[in-house]
Formats: C-alpha cells, structure tokens, sequence
C-alpha cells in the first residue's frame, strides 16, 4: 500500500493514501495579520488535493483566501454549521458538513469525524460550530488528525491508529486552552496506540516582532521536547519528525 504524509507547517498536512490526496486546515499564506511564516510553501506539492478537511473555526485552521488558492471547486469538509459561512466568505461550491461520529467517504478512503475539546466559534461574533478531528482509514494505514485539541479520555476508543498528527505547540511561546504541548500530546499517543506519531502545529508561524532579532526559539525547541515525553508516557510509539515543507513514507 502506498501511503505519505506532508507536513506543509501549522495545521496543514498533506495525506496521500493510494493516490487519495486530503489536505487538512490549509493555512497557506506568507503573512497572517501579525504573523509571518518561517518558510515558503511549495505549490507544486498541493496540486492534485481530493479534498480539505477543516477541524474547526479559528483563523489559522479555517483560512479563506488559502482555500481560495486552492480552488473554489475544491470539495471542503468541515464541521456541521460552518457550510454557509464558507460557502459565502470563501465562495467554495460544494461543503459536505459533518459531525462528531460521522463519516463520509472520499474515493476509496472512509473520513470520520472523531471528538475534539476546543473553542467553538470564530470570534469575534462569528458562527460557532463544534470543532472535530478526523480519522482517515481505507486501503493502507489509519490516520487521526487531532485539528486543535486538549487531550481528553475517550481518545482511547480510537485506538489503535497507524499514524497520529498531534499538534504540540502554536504560534507564539505560550499557548491557550485547548490546545496539547508536549506531554500532552505524549500522553494522546499513548491513549490512542499510535504506532508512528508526526508532530504539528509547530515550526511555522511567528508574531513579526518575536522575530526582530532573531528565528524565534520556540520554532525549534518542541519536537525534542516531544521526543522526552513520548519515552516516558508512549515508548511503543515511534516518533517521526517532519519540518515544514518534509514529507515521509508510511
């Protein structure tokens, strides 16, 4: 079975499962408001996409004019009660929406929408829609990507997974409620029986004025901190780390 993983930084990772093509949050763009890329994204890596999946709301994660790059014909899944904004803000034509325990299916992968604990709404007086992550599976590995979400207890009924895509850190040196650090994401891959664990949401984005004197530290120090974690709550589970814009084999 052929199956890849992309990690284009953030949220937005490139899964290819026989030649199925799923792109999760695109956020695509150089400079976001008050936040700059730390590396260029490669076009020529997102053409051929079957679909999106969106996890939720935030602007980071549900990015109109990335969508718009992509293509307004573009199938977009995304969590149910987001169809009319994304259809209007966006101009995508065909949202398919989906909730947490449903599925759907892309070519010959099956997409089910699992539990995600996360802010549901897109501020500051946008629609709100419960946030979800996904749960890729056919002919090849089973892929969970978590979107943007603290660990909760009943990952443990999604388990085993082949691959996990555990975000483990933000954009700036601190992060919110509702999102995993390190440990935290450990701890998820040992819940969920992951075989192989790629770290995201991590390396990407910067607020411009963090980065005046310097690469910021916080781009590079979290995938080590995550390898520390997952020998003390996942040994089992094999960590695979991918910079933005690498890709590898599963």
């Amino acid at each position: 079975m052929s199956a890849s993983i992309a990690y284009v930084g953030h949220g937005t990772v490139l899964i290819d499962i026989e030649g199925v093509r799923l792109l999760t949050d695109p956020l695509l763009r150089n400079r976001v408001t008050h936040l700059r890329r730390a590396a260029k994204v490669d076009a020529a890596a997102l053409r051929g996409i079957d679909a999106v999946l969106i996890s939720h709301l935030h602007y980071d994660h549900l990015d109109m004019p990335s969508l718009q790059r992509l293509g307004r014909d573009l199938p977009v899944v995304a969590p149910r009660g987001s169809g009319a904004l994304i259809r209007r803000k966006g101009a995508i034509k065909t949202v398919l929406e989906i909730g947490d325990g449903e599925q759907l299916e892309i070519g010959s992968l099956t997409i089910r929408a699992t539990h995600a604990m996360h802010d549901t709404g897109r501020l500051p007086f946008g629609v709100k829609a419960d946030p979800v992550g996904y749960v890729v599976s056919g002919p090849g590995p089973s892929v969970y990507f978590a979107g943007d979400t603290d660990v909760f207890d009943e990952m443990a009924a999604l388990a085993p997974v082949d691959v996990a895509l555990l975000p483990i850190w933000g954009w700036g040196p601190s992060m919110g409620p509702g999102h995993m650090d390190p440990i935290r994401a450990a701890q998820a891959a040992s819940l969920l029986g992951a075989r192989l664990a790629i770290p995201i949401h991590w390396g990407t984005y910067y607020p411009i004025h963090l980065g005046v004197r310097g690469r910021p530290a916080f781009l590079d120090t979290p995938p080590e901190l995550f390898r520390e974690a997952l020998l003390e709550y996942s040994p089992a589970t094999e960590l695979r780390v991918l910079r933005p814009g690498e890709a590898t084999q599963v």
